[in-house]
């Protein structure tokens, strides 16, 4: 068999987009796919070969920065919100140099927090939720003590898309001297672009860090994700001597590094601009509406109503729900607090896979 028929063979096996409702990622932009081509080859692990592509990142950064209101902001764009997560925190230990470090996290962090306390030694702390899903302020004031170098808080839950009050966390962090890293993996390229203003990024005094992920609703190509800190002291707090390579010195977290991510970023920006980037959320928005009062008209009530386009409802039959949907080939994902069903309204959800996939659904319930 020819290598190229039986490479389409395995991927013929895997569940396409339009059939998945529970992923954070979506069918790249048709502009991100021409750039990532061009910079198939480009290793960003030694930017003085690339010197393009380092200059190109450097243009990214640049706007991220002016959408989260620091247009001086330093970072780089990585794997995903998992490393720059990592990257956030480390970034915060190293500065703080404190003996058994903590940082305080809401309980709706994502999982990647735990990989964190296991890689860098730093005590996790989970402060609780308040009647909204948001963490409870009160409660991380309570957790915070000598040994905190961090606060977290999330602009779109992985499980909710709900965002906490950075606000009141700025102050905290501020008052005790401390940092803010905001995980905003996929509220950071919603959230400038709704309607409702709700303060996340770095016009919130006391933001340090942000990460945030093209590769989610920013269209681009798998892997792109982005840190962004406040000021370039964070970078040289993460800096390790590489006196083998083109450049003295590497603040990343991996050595190898692809420059599609980065291509991909700025050609859908570019391309886009904001206004464009508005329209599609817009449209996600316009179809996460259509779900909710498909799935309200079947006796299904949201967790919260939704601030963004993740929804989840409420049924204790949410596992068997989403173990049926799947045998259909149908991707949705459950929460267990409360228990509930878990979509994603991605641009590669149009209005007629809603039709499609509610259709289907319906026959389900009848039959769980």
């Amino acid at each position: 068999m020819d290598v190229i028929e039986e490479l389409k063979r395995f991927r013929s096996k895997d569940i396409p987009y339009h059939r998945v409702l529970s992923s954070m990622c979506t069918i790249p932009h048709p502009i991100a796919v021409e750039a990532h081509k061009l910079f198939i080859e480009t290793n960003l692990g030694d930017p003085g070969i690339f010197v393009g592509t380092y200059e190109l990142e450097s243009n990214v950064i640049e706007m991220l920065g002016d959408l989260l209101h620091n247009k001086r902001a330093s970072g780089y764009i990585c794997s995903g919100g998992t490393e720059a997560n990592i990257q956030g925190i480390r970034a915060a230990r190293n500065l703080k140099r404190i003996e058994k470090p903590n940082i305080v996290i809401p309980k709706s962090a994502h999982f990647s927090f735990e990989k964190i306390g296991d890689i860098l030694g730093v005590e996790i702390r989970r402060a609780n939720l308040d009647e909204n899903y948001r963490v409870d302020i009160a409660d991380v004031e309570k957790l915070i003590d000598e040994r905190t170098v961090a606060l977290v808080g999330i602009a779109g839950t992985t499980e909710l898309g709900q965002v906490d009050d950075i606000r009141a966390l700025g102050k905290l962090a501020v008052e005790n001297d401390i940092f803010l890293h905001v995980d905003a993996a996929f509220g950071g390229l919603v959230l400038p672009f709704i309607d409702e203003k709700i303060p996340f990024d770095f016009e919130v005094k006391g933001v340090s860090s942000i990460t945030v992920d093209p590769h989610k609703m920013g269209m681009a190509t798998i892997p792109a994700g982005g840190i962004l800190f406040k000021n370039e002291v964070f970078l040289r707090a993460l800096e390790v001597e590489t006196p083998y390579l083109t450049v003295k010195s590497q603040f990343t977290l991996t050595g190898t590094r692809p420059g599609t991510g980065v291509a991909s970023t700025y050609a859908v920006l570019k391309h886009l601009g904001f206004e464009g980037m508005k329209r599609i959320i817009d449209n996600c928005l316009k179809n996460t509406k259509i779900i909710v009062e498909e799935m309200e008209s079947l006796g299904f009530e949201p967790v919260i109503e939704p601030i963004m386009n993740v929804v989840s409802f409420k049924t204790e039959k949410a596992e068997r729900i989403k173990e049926e949907l799947y045998k259909r080939k149908w991707v949705i994902s459950t929460i267990r607090n409360p228990k509930a069903i878990r979509m994603v309204i991605m641009p590669h959800v149009t209005e007629e896979v809603i039709a499609e996939f509610i259709t289907e659904f319906r026959e389900v319930i009848r039959k769980v």
